[in-house]
This record gives C-alpha cells, sequence and structure tokens, in this order.
C-alpha cells in the first residue's frame, strides 16, 4: 500500500515537474517567434514607407507632366485663339474699311447726280425756249407763205390730196388693165397654179421628229437601279439597243439620244417594261430587248394595216404594209415619212380627180403616193437610189406598172411612162417644199450617222455597229468566236483610219470595239 502510495507520489511529482518544463520550453519559443514576427514587421513597414516614398515621387513627377502637357495645350489653344481673334479683328476692319470707301463712294456720287441733274434742268430750259422760239418763227414763216401764194394751209393740203388721188386712180387703172390682159394670156397656166396652191393649203402640220426621247420617272431612286453597279445595267442596255442613256441631274428624268425613232422607241418601251417590273439587270435587259423588238414588229403591221385603211388603198402585199408602218419611225430631212407619204398620197389623189382623170387612175395615184418612198426603209442596205430600189420593191410586190413607173420616176431616174408619175413627181415636191416641212441640216446629220455604222458593219467579224452621243462615239460589238482581243485592237485602229481618211465630221469620233465571250450550257 505504501509502496502504490509512494509510487502514485513520484508520477505526481513527475507529472507537475512535465508540465513545468513543456510551460517554460514553450514560453522560451513563443519568446522567440514574437521577437522574429516583429523583426519582420518593422521590416514590413520599413519596405513599405520605401515603396510610398517611391511611387510617391513618381505620382508628383507624372502629375507634373501631366499640368505641363495641359498648360502647353492651353497655352496653344489660347494663341490660336488669339491668332483667330486677330484675324477676324482685321477682316472686321478691312470690311469697315470698305464700307466707309462705297459709303463715301455713294455720296461721291450723289453729288454728282444732283449736279449733273442740275445741269440737264438748265440744259432743259434753254431747249424749251429754244422750241418756243422756233415755233414761234415756224407761224411766222407759215403766215408769210399764206400771205404770199394767197392760199391757206388746209387750202394746200386739200389740193395736195387731192392731186395724188387723181395720180393714183390713173395708175390703178393702167394696173388694173395690163393685169387682166395677161391673165386672159396665161389664163390656164394660172388655174393650175390655183389648183396646186388650193391642194397645197390642205396639206397637214407636220411633226418634225428630234433625236431626243425624255423618258419621265417617278422618282430619282430609280435612276441607280438603271445604272447598275459601276454601270453594267446602262451599258447592257446601251448595246442592245444602240442608244445612248443620258442620265444627269435632270429631275425624274432620263433622255434616250439616237438618229433613229425605231431604235430610239424600241429603248423607250424596254425601259418602262424594267422599271414596272423592277428587275434591272444584263440578262433581263436583254429579254426584255428582244421581246420588245417583237411587239415593235407587231406594232409596224398595225400601223400599215392602219394606214391603208385609212387612205382606201387596199390589196397591198404584207411586206409592203410593213414598210409602210416602218415610215413611222423613219424621217426624210426632219419631216415624218409615214405623214409625208400619206400627205403625199392624198394630193395626188386630189390633184388626178380635179384633172378628171377617173377613178382607176385617182385610185392608182394615191397608191403611187403613199409608196413614192418605200426605198428609204429597206430591210438590207444595197447601192441603189430609193426612188429605183422603190420600185424594185414595188414590182416584186406585184404593183400596176404605172405605180411602179411613178416611185422610180419621181425623182427623174426613170422615164415617165404613165399619166401619174409627173403626178406623183409633183405632190412629193408640194409636201417637200412647203415652207416648215423639211430640214436639210437633219437628213445630212442623219446621213453621216448611217455611213458611219456601214462603215463599222463592213469589217468581217462585225456583228453590230451603233453610232451614239450625236455621232461622237461608235461602238462596234464583234463576234468572239471570229475576232480575238488582239484583233480588236488592231479592228479599231483600222476603223478609226478609215473613218479619218474617208469620212468628214466634226471635232473626233472615238471608236470602242466590244468583244464578249459567252459559254452557255444547258442542265437537263
Amino acid at each position: 500500500m505504501e509502496e502504490t502510495l509512494i509510487v502514485a507520489g513520484v508520477a505526481v511529482a513527475a507529472i507537475v515537474i512535465g508540465i513545468f518544463i513543456g510551460k517554460s520550453i514553450f514560453a522560451k519559443n513563443t519568446k522567440i517567434a514574437i521577437e522574429e514576427a516583429e523583426i519582420q514587421a518593422k521590416k514590413l513597414i520599413e519596405d513599405a514607407k520605401a515603396m510610398a516614398e517611391t511611387n510617391k515621387e513618381k505620382r508628383i513627377l507624372e502629375a507634373k507632366e501631366q499640368f505641363l502637357k495641359l498648360k502647353s495645350e492651353h497655352e496653344k489653344e489660347t494663341f490660336e485663339r488669339s491668332k483667330k481673334v486677330t484675324e477676324l479683328e482685321g477682316r472686321i476692319k478691312q470690311q469697315q474699311q470698305s464700307v466707309n470707301d462705297k459709303l463715301a463712294s455713294i455720296q461721291k456720287q450723289t453729288q454728282e447726280n444732283d449736279n449733273l441733274k442740275e445741269t440737264l434742268n438748265k440744259q432743259l430750259e434753254v431747249v424749251n425756249t429754244k422750241r418756243s422760239e422756233l415755233e414761234r418763227h415756224q407761224e411766222e414763216h407759215i403766215k408769210r407763205l399764206e400771205k404770199v401764194a394767197n392760199l391757206s394751209a388746209e387750202d394746200a393740203k386739200a389740193e395736195l390730196v387731192e392731186m395724188v388721188k387723181e395720180e393714183a386712180r390713173t395708175k390703178a387703172i393702167s394696173h388694173v388693165k395690163e393685169i387682166m390682159e395677161e391673165a386672159k394670156i396665161n389664163a390656164t397656166k394660172e388655174a393650175k397654179k390655183i389648183i396646186i396652191q388650193t391642194i397645197q393649203r390642205t396639206a397637214a402640220e407636220q411633226t418634225i421628229e428630234n433625236a431626243i426621247t425624255v423618258f419621265n420617272l417617278e422618282s430619282d431612286e430609280i435612276k441607280g437601279q438603271i445604272i447598275g453597279r459601276e454601270g453594267r445595267n446602262i451599258r447592257a442596255l446601251e448595246a442592245a439597243t444602240g442608244v445612248d442613256l443620258i442620265i444627269d441631274d435632270t429631275p425624274e428624268a432620263i433622255v434616250l439620244s439616237c438618229f433613229d425613232p425605231l431604235r430610239r422607241e424600241i429603248a423607250r418601251l424596254s425601259l418602262q417594261r424594267l422599271v414596272q417590273d423592277g428587275r434591272i439587270h444584263p440578262a433581263r435587259i436583254e429579254e426584255v430587248v428582244e421581246k420588245t423588238k417583237k411587239q415593235i414588229e407587231e406594232q409596224i403591221m398595225e400601223i400599215g394595216e392602219r394606214t391603208i385603211i385609212e387612205l382606201g388603198v387596199h390589196g397591198l402585199h404584207k411586206d409592203l404594209v410593213r414598210m409602210i408602218g416602218k415610215m413611222r419611225f423613219r424621217s426624210s430631212y426632219g419631216q415624218n415619212l409615214l405623214m409625208h407619204s400619206k400627205e403625199t398620197a392624198n394630193l395626188c389623189g386630189i390633184m388626178a380627180a380635179e384633172l378628171g382623170l377617173g377613178a382607176k387612175v385617182v385610185k392608182l395615184a394615191k397608191r403611187a403616193g403613199l409608196l413614192h418612198d418605200i426605198g428609204k426603209v429597206p430591210d438590207e442596205e444595197t447601192e441603189l437610189s430609193h426612188a429605183l430600189l422603190g420600185a424594185k420593191l414595188a414590182e416584186k410586190c406585184g404593183e400596176h406598172e404605172s405605180v411602179v413607173n411613178a416611185i422610180g420616176a419621181h425623182h427623174d431616174e426613170m422615164e415617165m411612162t404613165y399619166i401619174i408619175s409627173p403626178i406623183v413627181q409633183a405632190c412629193d415636191a408640194i409636201s417637200g417644199a412647203r415652207p416648215g416641212a423639211r430640214r436639210e441640216m437633219m437628213q445630212s446629220y442623219l446621213q453621216r450617222i448611217k455611213d458611219l455604222e456601214n462603215l463599222a458593219t463592213s469589217y468581217n467579224g462585225v456583228e453590230k455597229a451603233y453610232a451614239i452621243q450625236a455621232g461622237r462615239e461608235l461602238r462596234v460589238i464583234v463576234e468572239a468566236d471570229k475576232i480575238t482581243d488582239a484583233d480588236s485592237d488592231r479592228l479599231s485602229f483600222e476603223i478609226a483610219d478609215k473613218i479619218q481618211k474617208e469620212m468628214q465630221f466634226p471635232g473626233q469620233i472615238k471608236v470602242t470595239v466590244i468583244r464578249e465571250l459567252r459559254s452557255v450550257n444547258i442542265a437537263r
């Protein structure tokens, strides 16, 4: 028992000693850790102070730089404003000086005008004085003349008038006798002249066609669609129709320029369809132009049929009817060819009836008058004159010999063998020679344009040629399988050289050769 108590006491003592020793060791370690933490804290505080000092100096430098920069910009802006104010003050001073000079000039001019007005008033007073003196002298002179002649001024005037009347009566009677004698001698000749003048007075007015057509638009926004990206739509339309499209600042309008009215009408109708449809691109343009050409052919036949029904000319061959319809889109010296032919036909019928040639001859005369210029609208170019070509076409279509002869002889290129031939010639001259019917300059211009296109189409490989911009540009479209790119350059040079050598033209002509290769396949 005692041993157990001793062991327990020893254990308790050992535990107490262990606890004391542990506390001593822990206290020592804790003190060392606290000292090390204090040293690190002091070091961190010193490092933080050093960094803060460095950042402070850096911020101060940046602030100083920013301040100097703002100060420099402010001084520069202030200097510029001061400079502008100085310039403005100078301009104001100049304007004030100019105004002062103008005011001085106006005051000076006003003073001069006042002086001039005063001078004019003085001169007017002198003139009035001289006029009064002149009138007084004239009255005195007339009184002296009346006293010498024993005749008043009114009596002298009456006597003079009576003498002039008597002399006029004598001369008038003499002239009347001469006119009556001359009229008796030339009665037949004068009667024919009166008939022709009467027929001429019945002529209808003619429309002088111009070389342009104005196409109206609903808004200017459509112009951009017509032009297309980089102008591809307008180039495709010009190439397909041969018409020059002028798109400028004119509001809601496009000008179609071409010497050929038929081309202008095709371009106008095509453009109208494209604008209504809204789909405008090169492929669609070519499709619409081809459809419009077919529509124009139908319209030409309708015009021809209406014309022959209107004039009462029946039994014409369909080719002649088509040519009559094409006359609507042709002009002769600025005079519409269809209107000229209708007028000539009516004049021929009236003149033949006045001459008492019979109903059959009247119909033949009217028929020949209508067909006399069909040689101006052939489908193919030829070397024959329009009169001989017209006679050849009429003969080919089975027309009467007298009609064929009248067509070929109306410009004295054939011998006149029928009575209606001189009638057609006379009526053609009446229709074309009356004032305002034709313009020579227009016809020479149209002929020059046609010659220009014919010159280009005479080369092998040329598909189409269009003269645009009033003949200042010639666009030649060649066949891609016959003409290479190198040949295009050579062809352009040769055409320009030939134009320069063989034709007369004002200014210069630009020759543009267009070669387009298309590869088409069909997927089925």
